[in-house]
């Protein structure tokens, strides 16, 4: 049996790439796609829905506002560029919080959570990560040449206009023409974290923390604005107070 999708988003663009990857996956089945919460209220009450692709920001009713106002609401997946509704879409028990642009390999994350809250007996294969730290890496380019980084080595990466700098353990830097975005997709989410436009931390990295900065390798880290919620959601995870 297959699994009954609704995507809602105002952005044409947005739904069309959330169509694109359901369309790859056997085992999704798009019902809908609205433009607007109201539109999906009604697809919602005429249809049964599984799993609902759900975008935030949205002229008339939020996707958050839609979602309170469901009695008996699907699984939710948020799909939205803000960071700064992590901490409440938890709050509402959605399966995941996707951030745009959403790569691939992240979308079959999310939904292989949803098979395995619903117990289906099937997972979407995925990129495989090395779990071993000390193997694990990428290769960036650097000075004409693929530099192999290995990610156990990675303290923080800094965006810097048209330049990536990764810094690395022993006072190492590597400069790459890049984007700290595209660096971000080749990341495995567990053991990096975006914490401002600008940086990216290694989270077995860090040595101390505040409501403002993170301090790594005895460099202060800011904590952008808008990612500030969702960020010190992942911290306190795992802090005694």
């Amino acid at each position: 049996m297959k699994v009954k999708c609704l995507i809602v988003d105002d952005e044409d663009l947005a739904l069309d790439i959330i169509e694109e990857y359901i369309n790859r996956i056997d085992y999704l089945q798009l019902e809908g796609r609205c433009k607007s919460a109201v539109q999906a209220l009604s697809i919602l009450n005429s249809k049964q829905i599984d799993l609902l692709f759900l975008d935030i920001q949205m002229p008339g009713l939020t996707g958050i506002q839609l979602l309170r106002n469901l009695s008996n609401p699907p699984s939710v997946i948020f799909t939205t560029a803000y960071t700064e509704f992590a901490l409440e879409s938890y709050e509402l028990e959605a399966l995941d919080y996707l951030i745009k642009p959403i790569p691939f390999e992240r979308f079959i994350k999310a939904v292989n959570r949803y098979f395995k809250l619903a117990k289906h007996n099937f997972q979407i294969p995925e990129k495989k990560e090395n779990n071993s730290t000390e193997q694990a890496f990428i290769f960036v380019k650097s000075e004409k040449r693929m530099i192999k980084v290995f990610l156990h080595e990675i303290l923080f990466i800094e965006s810097q206009r048209n330049y990536v700098s990764i810094y690395l353990e022993n006072n190492k830097e590597i400069i790459t023409l890049n984007t700290i975005s595209n660096i971000e997709e080749k990341l495995p989410d567990n053991n990096f974290l975006r914490v401002h436009r600008s940086f990216i931390i290694a989270l077995k990295k860090i040595g101390s923390y505040a409501s403002g900065n993170i301090e790594i390798n005895k460099q202060l880290i800011p904590i952008g604005r808008n990612y500030k919620t969702m960020v010190m959601s992942v911290l306190e995870r795992n802090a005694i107070r």
